[in-house]
């Protein structure tokens, strides 16, 4: 596979109204390929509705295991586990907390009630990925990675996790060794449960030279020269946008780089970025075709 490809996938859909309403503006003018949705969330259903009736829009499910914003925008898990929630009924804030706590059965059954819950309400999601990565087990629960790997076997859909390593791209704060250990686990479980997966993987909420930009133009030209540079074969990225509205203010202290990561998918600059630089923006349908070749 020579030629470079980019899913930017957009996060945390169903999370709240701003964010639905700036996923669904994307989407409806053909400036977003893929999203996944927070089925835990207060807007969750309101996501689905909008995957069901536009069923040419390639939207799946963000696993959600934690809960970072607490008491400003509280969740629970769908499934009664005591080991996944705190003593409020929320999930735990961090995967730090999530794993130290989780057992894995109940972790599993709410993975499973979370793909489920979509699919009940008629929803086929092409893909499934993690929200903060709690389920990939580098906190200590390494066991967690197989068993979901299993869930998406037995479901058939593809599963965001690299397999392929790349300096650059492993997280600030991770060890290169535990990412690349990682990354090659990943690889190893998507051969043996025939389980699709993007080749390389980037964090963007971690990509350094992405934090304290101060206006929208910074942001936007270094994400697009950070992305410029990926490998051939596929890679995976995403974004959390937003409306700039008081919701999102009240919700996180992010929610500027939110706004700016929706100004940026709407913006020509990006879309003509990638095409002079021969990138192109997919998928997990057309990863999905390209895997099974």
């Amino acid at each position: 596979m020579k030629e470079r490809y980019l899913i930017i996938n957009a996060d945390d859909f169903g999370m709240c109204k701003a964010a639905n309403d700036a996923i669904t503006e994307l989407f409806r003018e053909g400036c977003l390929y893929s999203s996944t949705i927070m089925m835990p969330c207060k807007f969750a259903e309101d996501a689905v509705k909008f995957s069901v009736e536009n069923p040419q829009y390639a939207i799946g499910v963000h696993l959600t295991l934690t809960n970072e914003w607490e008491a400003r925008q509280p969740w629970g898990p769908l499934t009664d586990g005591k080991t996944i929630r705190n003593e409020e009924g929320r999930m735990w804030p961090e995967n730090e907390d999530f794993e130290a706590h989780c057992d894995y059965d109940e972790a599993i059954a709410e993975v499973k009630a979370q793909i489920e819950k979509a699919e009940k309400l008629g929803m086929k999601p092409v893909q499934v990925d993690n929200h903060m990565g709690s389920l990939y087990g580098m906190n200590g629960k390494y066991l967690m990675l197989p068993k979901v790997f299993k869930v998406c076997k037995e479901k058939g859909y593809p599963f965001r996790m690299c397999t392929t390593p790349k300096d650059s791209f492993c997280p600030d704060g991770v060890p290169l060794g535990l990412y690349k250990f990682f990354c090659r686990f990943s690889g190893v479980l998507s051969k043996l449960y025939k389980v699709y997966t993007p080749d390389y993987l980037i964090l963007t909420d971690q990509v350094k030279s992405l934090k304290d930009k101060q206006t929208y133009e910074e942001f936007r030209d270094e994400f697009l020269r950070f992305h410029g540079e990926i490998p051939e074969g596929i890679t995976e990225t995403f974004i959390h946008p937003a409306l700039e509205t008081d919701e999102i203010k009240a919700i996180t202290g992010t929610w500027k780089r939110r706004y700016w990561e929706y100004l940026l998918m709407k913006d020509p600059v990006t879309h003509k970025y990638f095409e002079d630089h021969n990138i192109k923006l997919i998928s997990y349908r057309q990863l999905v075709a390209m895997k099974k070749k």
